[in-house]
């Protein structure tokens, strides 16, 4: 984490770049930048609707809000808690996917996530905005490779049957190996737990004034276990040692 691959640290600097330059705006402007570009589920929903005239009072659909939500943040703690899961996660799995995939891996768990939200709160009208859904993406790409063989928490149990030949990188698990794995599933479970506490509970426990979408970091979590495979580079051989 503290050698950081320059597209985290760019992807990090945009979105603290952006509630920077949109916290200096004034309200009147920060509304307009929050109906152009937070997702707000009702609008979705109301552009698909068989009455086309509820949806043309919204402004329609505007799909690119199930992307652009991420980018924006509510609150200085919310764009650096963001940032900070950023680069407790985003390294390994850049390092892995590759600058490019590593930002479409970021836009597909992000979408996912304002579906996963809209689905459930398909009629809500209130805005949608931060990366926590992305980042939840991270963490779950990082969990399916993080307790390989030669990864930092691999820890002693055996894994033999998973690597593959003589100076090649340790293959990923499939989803089915990496839920039998302990580790791993210890992994999620703290993961889904905390997430429904502190998200379904946060306004109870007095950790947030507003509520928080903790759907959709279930819908980016899921998607990036599952889509991982499609981002994943070919496993690449290692250097050999003269």
């Amino acid at each position: 984490m503290f050698f950081m691959p320059f597209v985290v640290v760019a992807l990090i600097a945009t979105l603290i770049g952006i509630y920077a330059v949109a916290s200096a705006l004034s309200e009147a402007t920060q509304d307009a930048l929050l109906r152009e570009f937070a997702f707000m589920p009702g609008r979705l929903t109301l552009s698909i609707w068989p009455n086309s005239r509820l949806g043309d009072l919204e402004g329609g659909a505007k799909v690119w809000t199930l992307l652009t939500y991420a980018l924006l943040h509510g609150s200085w703690a919310h764009v650096l808690v963001n940032s900070i899961w950023l680069v407790a996660f985003g390294p390994p799995v850049a390092r892995r996917f590759g600058p490019f995939r590593f930002l479409m891996f970021f836009a597909m768990t992000a979408i996912a996530g304002a579906l996963a939200h809209w689905a459930v709160n398909p009629m809500d009208f209130s805005p949608l905005i931060g990366a926590s859904a992305a980042d939840s993406g991270m963490m779950a790409a990082a969990a399916r490779f993080i307790f390989q063989p030669g990864a930092p928490l691999s820890g002693r149990q055996d894994l033999s049957h998973l690597m593959t030949e003589a100076g090649e990188e340790p293959r990923v698990p499939t989803l089915f190996e990496l839920l039998t794995q302990r580790r791993a599933l210890v992994f999620i479970a703290i993961w889904m737990a905390t997430n429904f506490v502190f998200g379904a509970g946060a306004q109870t426990l007095g950790a947030s004034e507003a509520p928080v979408a903790w759907i959709a970091h279930v819908g980016g979590f899921v998607a990036g276990l599952l889509a991982f495979p499609l981002f994943d580079r070919p496993q690449r051989r290692r250097p050999e040692l003269p």
